[in-house]
C-alpha cells in the first residue's frame, strides 16, 4: 500500500475516533437533546418565581395581531402574581377569528337555550 494514503488514513481515523484504540469510529459525534431537559429547565425557572397552579379552567384563548387565535382546551395554567407572570402549557391549535366566532355564538344558543335563567 502507498505509505501517503496510509498516513491519510491514520489522520482520518485519529478526528473520528470518540473513545480509546478498540472503539467503534463514526463520522461525527451527535448530542442528543430532548424535549424533557427544556420543560425541566422552564419548571426550574417558574418555580423560582412562586408560581401556583390554577385549577378549573377549561378553555384559554390568545388572539394574536394578524387575526389568528391559538385555542388552548383544558390547559395547565400557572400564575404568579407578584413577578406578573402566567403560563400555559398544553396542546394548542391555531385557528381564525371567525372559527371561534361561530363556536361562541353555537354555544350561547345553546347555553340560552337550556338555562333556567331565561
Amino acid at each position: 500500500m502507498n505509505q501517503e494514503k496510509l498516513n491519510k488514513l491514520i489522520a482520518q481515523t485519529a478526528q473520528v475516533r470518540i473513545g480509546g484504540k478498540g472503539t467503534a469510529r463514526r463520522k461525527k459525534k451527535v448530542v442528543h437533546r430532548t424535549a424533557t431537559t427544556d420543560d425541566k429547565k422552564l419548571q426550574n425557572s417558574l418555580k423560582k418565581l412562586g408560581v401556583n397552579n390554577i385549577p378549573g379552567i377549561e378553555e384559554v384563548n390568545m388572539i394574536k395581531e394578524d387575526g389568528m387565535v391559538i385555542h388552548f382546551t383544558n390547559p395547565k395554567v400557572q400564575a404568579s402574581l407578584a413577578a406578573n407572570t402566567f403560563a400555559i402549557s398544553g396542546a394548542a391549535e391555531n385557528k381564525n377569528m371567525t372559527e371561534r366566532s361561530e363556536e361562541r355564538r353555537v354555544g350561547k344558543e345553546c347555553r340560552s337555550r337550556w338555562s333556567p335563567y331565561h
